[in-house]
């Protein structure tokens, strides 16, 4: 519990916690906020609420910088724009968009307050775009409250928020994986041929997703189905065994539009569970699938009615949904919900979604963590565990540029997986084999890994030429050896907020101008990526950050603090590691259902520029809802010292028992910019021979090996769970 008190003044009331303090002016009625003595935030002229409109307008202070309102291409800083805050989709959109499906009503400031409106009407946020120095939120309805959070960094910031509105369960590992997913499979056939084409080729992959063809064989006249074609798909209990006993789950694509040609339609108008028009009766529209309906997911009884339909088909086998158009895509002002009308409740539709999903499940699969990917929600959507991806995208290099700014906004603000369709959805006359690779080298380091478009151009790998399929494979196999990386990462959003794409601000915090940048940014502590984003391009440049920095794939080494030149390679996007980072990786595997920590690369980038740095490691059976809460999992930590000539590595563990923990582990210790070869190596107190010899260590004649050339030392040893130690001199 906070300590707080409240204390009275003649013209004010003064409200006082430890970190902040709320100065409540009286007469006329408006609320200050002070962090120590310094103003942080103030309300202009407080509240307003009339019949149809209501709202708060707040003081802006110069050179302020805001970030927020959700999905939007204006740039970083969002200062000077008027957002609508109602979710909408904009098909095939590139390096420019003020109205995107995710909107939020919410910004955070340089000043590293965060400052949250509680409502989920329709509306406007004006980030001093009427008037330069006025912040000014405005709704059709709903509450007229808001939250503010203000802390002394930035990853605090996000934590005190997700404190308050909820962190995101940690998802099954395999979401971690390689997506085969396309608009769409049409058949079990062609379902059964993809997954197999990717095995053939060695290509890791763990999920498949099927679009709304598994319901009908056309586009239009079936949405709401919500069960199998079973002349597209005759056998499908079978299949999804079929493809789980091949290491792939299943997600379906699920709307919540009720069209009246659909086979439902009748059972849903029974049942009143659609939403109603100013009559009381089913409220019916045109949009782009047919004349339809739309389930009340507000209504306790329509949750429970579409929940029944989600738990059948559970029962065969889906492992995951795809929650589409539930902004929703299309939503009459005259529809009529159990709790208000379209323009009240709009913004909350895809969250009030997200959650009947997620707590049914956990109802019905209590141990077992739901996978629950959506393009629309409100703040707070990620404790139900939704998975937002940026919508449909243009398949152009103008349609990748906005990608990552998209990201951070989302992450800022909860939404740690956000993602884009790898490769670019909507459009696209032919195949461009570099746009696709930049795209999905980019892809390695964003949050999901799933290639999706329209199908007339395939968004697989496997379908196209063979330098197409050798490059991506490459990209997902290291996809695929980050694994232990990646879901540290994923364990950190879930404990703490702290997103796994990090903005370039993270680093240097007293540097304002770098809320701006959105060409690079940082997944978690150790790398800093710069995707590609033009084609033919020869050479990127690039400023670094202070510090010293690493090439992932070559070793280069660079300082920071200053623009370097980097040349671009065909088979990779500029990677650069943290001096004093450690970064574990496993061998190669198919898919998740082979993952194991048992052998484990720890790579770490030594440089007499760092005395002392850590990282961790969080492993557990990769399924088990609870894992974290419980204790099933298990944290390593490892900590490096260097002086003098001396560096030494402490491997730690600590945690419970799950299944597949290794009893041991083999740990191979890859020292990258080590200058000089060593003069011994020891390890767990056991002196280890060196070698200069590559075939000496391939062979296995020497337990550690010095490359010279590459400026890099390895070293084998078992580790069998004690405090170990390995001592270069």
């Amino acid at each position: 519990m906070v300590a707080a008190e409240l204390s009275e003044l003649p013209n004010e009331l003064v409200y006082r916690t430890p970190a902040l303090s709320a100065r409540i002016q009286k007469s006329p009625l408006r609320v200050s906020y002070y962090r120590g003595n310094e103003l942080l935030l103030a309300e202009e002229k407080g509240g307003y609420a009339f019949e149809t409109m209501r709202g708060f307008r707040f003081k802006l202070s110069d050179g302020e910088k805001l970030i927020g309102g959700g999905e939007r291409v204006l740039g970083m800083d969002r200062r000077g724009h008027k957002l609508a805050l109602y979710n909408k989709p904009h098909y095939g959109y590139t390096t420019e968009s003020e109205q995107m499906y995710f909107s939020m009503p919410m910004v955070m400031s340089s000043r590293k307050y965060l400052l949250l409106f509680d409502n989920s009407a329709s509306g406007t946020l004006d980030i001093g775009k009427t008037e330069k120095d006025i912040l000014e939120f405005q709704a059709v309805g709903g509450r007229t409250g808001y939250l503010v959070f203000a802390a002394p960094s930035y990853p605090q910031l996000i934590h005190e928020y997700v404190k308050v509105t909820g962190t995101q369960p940690l998802p099954p590992r395999w979401a971690f994986g390689n997506y085969a997913s396309r608009f769409g499979y049409r058949t079990e056939a062609e379902v059964r041929a993809t997954v197999q084409k990717f095995i053939d080729l060695a290509i890791p992959l763990d999920a498949l997703v099927i679009d709304l063809y598994w319901f009908g064989k056309d586009i239009q006249g079936h949405m709401g189905k919500l069960d199998w074609d079973r002349v597209a798909f005759p056998t499908p209990e079978k299949m999804l065994a079929d493809l789980s006993a091949q290491g792939v789950n299943t997600i379906l694509v699920t709307e919540p539009f009720i069209l009246t040609t659909s086979t439902r339609w009748k059972e849903a108008v029974d049942a009143k569970v659609l939403a109603l028009d100013l009559a009381g009766r089913p409220k019916t529209f045109d949009f782009y699938f047919g004349n339809t309906g739309l389930i009340d997911v507000f209504k306790p009884e329509a949750a429970q009615w579409f929940w029944g339909i989600y738990a059948g088909l559970m029962r065969q086998g889906v492992a995951g949904w795809w929650g589409d158009l539930g902004e929703p895509e299309v939503h009459p002002a005259d529809t009529v919900h159990v709790n208000g009308i379209a323009d009240e409740v709009h913004n909350a539709y895809g969250h009030t979604w997200a959650k009947l999903l997620y707590e049914n499940h956990l109802k019905t699969y209590p141990e077992r963590r739901p996978f629950i990917m959506m393009r629309a929600g409100a703040p707070g959507s990620q404790r139900y565990g939704m998975i937002p991806w940026t919508g449909d995208v243009d398949r152009s290099w103008g349609g990748l540029k906005p990608q990552v700014e998209l990201a951070l906004q989302m992450s800022l603000l909860g939404m740690g997986y956000t993602h884009s369709d790898l490769g670019g959805f909507a459009g696209g006359k032919r195949f461009d084999r570099e746009l696709y690779l930049r795209w999905l080298q980019y892809g390695v380091f964003q949050p999901v890994f799933r290639p999706h478009a329209q199908d007339h151009i395939a968004s697989e790998p496997v379908f196209h030429d063979k330098t197409t399929i050798e490059l991506a494979r490459k990209a997902i196999q290291l996809r695929y050896r980050l694994l232990p990386y990646l879901y540290t990462l994923a364990y950190q959003n879930s404990a703490t907020g702290m997103p796994l794409m990090r903005p370039l601000f993270f680093g240097d915090e007293s540097d304002a101008s770098l809320i701006d940048r959105s060409d690079a940014y940082y997944w978690g502590d150790a790398f800093l990526v710069r995707p590609i984003t033009d084609k033919r391009v020869k050479r990127i440049e690039l400023a670094l950050p202070k510090g010293v920095w690493f090439d992932f794939f070559d070793g280069s080494r660079f300082e920071g603090g200053q623009t370097v030149e980097i040349k671009t390679k065909p088979d990779s996007i500029p990677v650069l590691a943290r001096a004093g980072a450690f970064v574990p990786m496993i061998p190669q595997i198919q898919n998740t259902t082979q993952y194991s920590t048992a052998k484990l690369q720890l790579h770490y980038w030594a440089d007499a520029s760092v005395s002392q740095s850590s990282g961790q490691m969080y492993d557990d059976d990769g399924a088990t809802r609870t894992a974290i809460a419980s204790g099933a999992h298990e944290l390593l930590s490892f900590a490096s010292t260097q002086k003098d000539g001396v560096l030494g590595i402490e491997l730690r563990r600590a945690g419970g028992e799950y299944r597949g923990k290794p009893v041991q582990r083999e740990i191979e210790l890859i020292m990258h910019g080590w200058t000089l070869a060593p003069g011994s190596v020891s390890a767990g107190g056991e002196t280890l021979s060196v070698t200069t010899d590559r075939k000496a260590w391939d062979g296995g004649a020497a337990p550690a090996w010095y490359d010279g050339e590459r400026k890099q030392l390895r070293a084998r040893f078992v580790w069998a769970g004690e405090a170990a130690k390995v001592v270069l001199r």
